[in-house]
């Protein structure tokens, strides 16, 4: 599978929603869905590194798909807003790089 950059996942995104009336959420509902898909994250995270157990009857799900929701959602959220989530990306990574670039404990180049 070809690799998609983010502007492509936005348009991709974008066109499934444009065919249906209703549009984008609001930004409330879209932060109640996105936290909604952060508990299904910690829940698979939990049966899988955590002590809790699935139940017998419990669906399979997988991180990848719960990342997968999560990555959907922010799409959608920063597409409702006009925020264009590679300069955000750009942007967080310049802070990164720069306020917290002494921060951690970088590895020993060879």
């Amino acid at each position: 599978m070809a690799e998609k950059s983010l502007a492509e996942l936005q348009r991709e995104v974008d066109a499934y929603i444009s065919q249906f009336k209703e549009g984008y959420f609001s930004p409330l509902t879209m932060l109640a869905r996105m936290s909604e898909e952060v508990g299904e994250l910690a829940r698979e995270v939990n049966h899988i590194y955590g002590e809790k157990p699935k139940k017998p009857d419990e669906a399979d799900n997988s991180i990848e798909l719960e990342l997968g929701d999560i990555l959907f959602i922010t799409i959608c959220f920063a597409n409702s807003l006009g925020i264009d989530l590679t300069e955000a990306h750009d942007k967080v990574m310049h802070k990164f790089n720069t306020r917290d670039k002494d921060r951690w404990t970088k590895k020993d180049t060879l």
